[in-house]
This record gives C-alpha cells, structure tokens and sequence, in this order.
C-alpha cells in the first residue's frame, strides 16, 4: 500500500473524528449541560475532555482541539459516550483499524524499498538479509 494510502486514510479518520456526534466547539453550546463526567488528556497539560449526560462533549481548552486530542478524548470518554453514539464508537473504530493497517503496509513500502534502493549500493546486503531471514525459521 502506498504512502498516499496512508496519509489519506488519516485524514480520514482526522475528519470524522472532528465531526463525532456530541461534539462541541463552542463555551455557547455548554448552556443548560449537566456534566456528567471530567477527564484530564495526558496529552497536553491542562487539557481534559468533559462529557455532559446527554452525550454530547467538549475538549477543553477549546474552541480546537487537535487530531491527538480528539482521539485521546475519544477514548478517555468511551465509558461515558459509546452507550450514547455506539455507531460512531463502531465507525471510528474501524477509522483506527485501516489507519493502523495502511501505516503498517507504509512502513512495509518504505522498509522494502530501502533495500532495492540500496542492493546495488552494498553488496553484503543480500547476505546479510538471507541470513536474517534464516535466524527467524
């Protein structure tokens, strides 16, 4: 899979997590919530996702919050929105899985094309991976 693959299915994931149900961007949108819980990101200091009862969440502080937030926030918060947005958890799950695999088969691209660029280059290498590969049989 190329390396484009990969960005695009990122950016992908970017986009619907910005756009996950319950979602607020806005110290306007707060009115009239009940919080029903406060969870600090590790991410960043003094940020923290507050989830409100009717299933709705904001990332503090806001109005953006970046892609590592959001999906910080997303996790932090499941025990208290996936009841509420099952299939937008479901959704963003499978987001993760393909952003996973694509930058699994980048890095295999990028790994496998180092060494077609380099066999010329050094000779050794062919031995050096037969013998690599003979060590994990």
């Amino acid at each position: 899979m190329p390396i484009e693959d990969k960005w695009k299915a990122n950016m992908e994931k970017v986009a619907f997590m910005k756009r996950f149900p319950g979602l607020l961007n806005s110290w306007d949108s707060l009115t009239g919530k009940s919080v029903e819980a406060v969870i600090e990101l590790k991410s960043k200091s003094g940020s923290a996702v507050v989830v409100f009862t009717d299933g709705s969440f904001i990332i503090v502080p806001p109005p953006s919050a970046e892609a590592y937030e959001l999906g910080e926030a997303l996790t932090a918060a499941r025990q208290y929105l996936e009841l509420k947005h099952p299939e937008a958890y479901a959704e963003h799950d499978r987001l993760v899985k393909k952003d996973k695999e694509a930058q699994k088969s980048a890095r295999l691209s990028n790994i496998l094309g180092a060494i077609r660029n380099n066999v010329d280059q050094i000779p050794e290498l062919k031995d050096k991976l037969k013998a690599l590969v003979k060590e994990w049989k």
